[in-house]
């Protein structure tokens, strides 16, 4: 990862932080996506209109001058011109860091390279489960082997070290937690944790409760700190682990800072301040932050974006990137 880079993105953040701009804005490019899984509301394949254009995206940019942003969905590789919104938020500076955050299914080579010369810096790649069971929780067949063939090779490849993985923890998947930093290991790339929320689906069989789950994901848990510590594969900080932790256990996690801190500009250029209330939408951030009361009360949550943006400031000096912003 660029070192200049770093820095710049460590500064924008206390920047940000000082003037209550936002860290890290989601532009969620499209609603459209390749898979329909079991935890997420924004699944199959759908005809949009009235998209947000390259252009659109450089105006957000420039307005809202968040440190970093993720290029999210649904799947933002149904987007042909996914590289040419790359280059339109990417700011004279340098920022912010740019995250495309996909399930990997239409991730090839070229694409790899032409995102990568767009302007994007991290890709990160959904893993629920370390084998086939991945295809059914993401409902979409021959998933996991093509992650399995591709994922390798990328990693392989020049600026490979780009490629990171990511977990939503579940009540079905909390258990595989070793068996998938094994696979991360094996494929030569690096993985991070983060919470399921009910609030996506309503569905809260996925969440984890259940006080001898709970034992065992505290255990996993220190694996995975271990294994940080040992061999750098697990990016979850010592803190985000902590808070992922307390959020399961308490059932919740109060002062959430979305509009603030993060917020979503969906496919039709309104925001949301959190894409788990979708029907919360505002025009401007200004009228966003005034509106979104359910920030003082909601407390169903913990995804990554509001980890990493909630987390105390660490001079990017003693931390990598990838492990400063849980990127998910």
């Amino acid at each position: 990862m660029n070192r200049q880079l770093m820095v710049k993105v460590g500064a924008r953040s206390l920047v940000n932080r000082v003037k209550r701009w936002p860290i890290c804005v989601s532009f969620e490019v499209t609603h459209s996506c390749t898979a329909d899984c079991l935890h997420c509301d924004k699944g199959r394949l759908k005809r949009e209109e009235g998209l947000l254009q390259p252009e659109d995206y450089a105006r957000w940019s420039r307005q809202l001058r968040p440190a970093v942003t993720q290029l999210s969905g649904g799947e933002p590789l149904t987007r042909p011109d996914l590289e040419e919104i790359a280059r339109a938020i990417r700011r004279w500076s340098g920022l912010p860091l740019i995250v495309c955050v996909s399930n990997g299914w239409a991730l090839t080579e070229e694409r790899f390279r032409s995102l990568k010369n767009a302007g994007v810096d991290v890709f990160s790649i959904s893993l629920d489960f370390p084998d086939e069971r991945h295809d059914s929780f993401r409902q979409l067949r021959g998933l996991f082997a093509r992650l399995d063939e591709t994922v390798p090779k990328l990693t392989r490849l020049p600026g490979g070290d780009a490629i990171v993985l990511n977990t939503a923890l579940t009540s079905a998947n909390f258990r595989e937690i070793p068996g998938l930093v094994e696979r991360a290991e094996q494929w030569g790339t690096k993985i991070s944790f983060s919470a399921y929320s009910h609030l996506r689906t309503g569905d809260r069989g996925y969440s984890i409760s259940d006080p001898e789950d709970l034992e065992v994901l505290a255990d996993h848990f220190r694996y995975l700190r271990e294994r940080r510590r040992a061999t750098g594969s697990v990016l979850n900080s010592d803190y985000v682990l902590a808070t992922t932790l307390d959020f399961f256990k308490s059932g919740g996690r109060g002062g959430c800072m979305a509009g603030l801190r993060f917020l979503v500009i969906r496919p039709d250029g309104l925001i949301n301040p959190c894409s788990m209330h979708p029907d919360l939408v505002y025009p401007t951030r200004e009228a966003a932050v005034r509106g979104f009361d359910v920030r003082h009360t909601c407390k169903d949550c913990f995804v990554s974006i509001r980890s990493m943006t909630e987390r105390p400031f660490i001079p990017l000096a003693t931390d990598s990137v990838a492990t400063f912003f849980q990127l998910q």
